[in-house]
């Protein structure tokens, strides 16, 4: 297996996976469906082609600098016949992320190729949403485990966000979930992008935290290491929502 790193910069994004009507939410990381949709437009595959090559690749996030959730109020009236729905539209602002992708070399190469000169626009999730350059950071051929790569990978942050956070000792990465893994869901996973009716599936999702490498030692906090860790990263700890009660 090979693993080809995504830097995913822009002034917005938006990843959708339950927008519905007047609401069009994101979520704080990038999806599956929304990077798959990224790949297949590069590629030049329309709607109707599969994905299934491409949805089965394994994925890991790392959330390099986090941005800052954007609600965009939209009206609008035609000029015969009854406004249109108002409708919240959200954003990430100002977000960075590096996306590992582990897969067969060959097929790692021509989404490389193409993302490098892709033969359609390429967007983060929406198409008001232009991705920043550079995109591809390069393939690890000698790799085998995506979530090893984004634990060495340089930290991808602006300069001014490093400058205002150099004693992040640690970085959250949103992976697919290996077996015997603590999970959540996500409805992102796609079957199809067909205009007649996109469909996508749960993909289990586990979320963990690797060492940032660029982190200043003399100004970290606690050491990651002493929190219990397990293969590829250490895990988020469960959150208890009435744990103030005890």
């Amino acid at each position: 297996m090979s693993v080809l790193l995504l830097r995913l910069a822009g002034p917005m994004q938006s990843w959708g996976d339950s927008s519905r009507f007047a609401r069009r939410t994101t979520r704080r990381e990038p999806t599956k469906s929304g990077i798959v949709g990224l790949i297949a437009s590069a590629l030049g595959r329309t709607r109707e082609d599969p994905v299934d090559d491409l949805a089965q690749l394994e994925l890991a996030v790392r959330v390099e600098q986090p941005g800052q959730l954007m609600r965009d109020f939209q009206t609008e009236r035609p000029l015969q016949g009854k406004p249109m729905p108002l409708s919240n539209r959200y954003y990430l602002a100002d977000a960075c992320f590096l996306a590992a992708l582990g897969g067969s070399d060959e097929l790692l190469r021509r989404i490389e190729a193409a993302l490098r000169l892709p033969r359609r626009p390429l967007y983060l999730g929406r198409r008001s949403c232009p991705a920043d350059m550079p995109l591809c950071l390069g393939i690890d051929s000698d790799a085998d485990d995506v979530r090893a790569v984004l634990s060495v990978a340089p930290w991808a942050a602006s300069e001014h966000y490093k400058a205002r956070h150099s004693g992040v000792a640690s970085l959250e990465v949103v992976a697919d979930a290996r077996d015997g893994e603590l999970c959540e869901s996500w409805a992102d996973y796609p079957l199809t992008f067909s205009a007649s009716g996109r469909r996508y599936a749960c993909r289990p999702v586990v979320r963990l935290r690797v060492p940032n490498p660029d982190a200043d030692a003399s100004d970290a906090g606690e050491p990651i290491e002493d929190a219990p860790r397990s293969r590829g990263g250490v895990p988020v700890p469960e959150h208890d929502p009435l744990g103030w009660m005890e």
